[in-house]
């Protein structure tokens, strides 16, 4: 398995790149997230990688951080997401906006990822619901609590947006139940 490459980047083809390690030229697919932080034509460039193999082809892909081979990692696992489509999700928003969606459960932001569709997108939600939290907690800055995200669940299946949602939270103090934290939450939209 070749975990990581290092070597000199010969050539940008989005989403292709070809690197020299050592006299062998690796092929490598990496998300635009990645492709958009890679030093000039000539340089050195380091790259984590995971190894596609098919029955037709072995495919390298690259990452410049570790959370977006993690999170890569959780989105080929889905059924029906493969290596190219986890690529798109990958290139379409960061990892942070993932973690973020996930969290919120909002289905609206993956969407705007050319290739999803509704129904995929809500089995994203599932089967990533979380997943993405705690393997890239880090990487969004904070995680969200399992009282936190059934508040939001609760406003959401009430008809609130989660615009709305996410500002009520604010008002909430962080040590609430479940039930007073809806109650909290109900109130502070009144009030909006």
């Amino acid at each position: 398995m070749i975990g990581r490459l290092s070597g000199i980047l010969l050539e940008k083809n989005p989403p292709q790149l070809l690197v020299d390690c050592n006299g062998v030229g690796y092929e490598v697919g990496v998300p635009m997230s990645t492709f958009y932080n890679l030093p000039a034509l000539g340089e050195k460039v380091v790259l984590l990688t995971h190894l596609a193999i098919r029955e037709d082809a072995h495919v390298l892909f690259g990452f410049g951080t570790s959370e977006e081979r993690n999170v890569f990692k959780q989105l080929i696992k889905i059924s029906g997401i493969g290596a190219r489509m986890a690529l798109s999700i990958l290139s379409g928003m960061s990892v942070h906006d993932l973690v973020h969606a996930i969290t919120l459960q909002e289905s609206g932001r993956l969407t705007k990822v050319p290739g999803i569709g509704k129904k995929t997108a809500e089995r994203l939600l599932l089967e990533l619901k979380g997943k993405l939290g705690a393997d890239i907690g880090a990487a969004g800055g904070q995680a969200m609590s399992d009282v936190t995200a059934d508040i939001l669940n609760a406003l959401a299946a009430l008809g609130y947006s989660d615009k709305e949602a996410v500002l009520a939270l604010k008002q909430i103090p962080g040590d609430t139940t479940v039930s007073e934290g809806i109650k909290l939450a109900l109130k502070a939209l009144s009030k909006l």
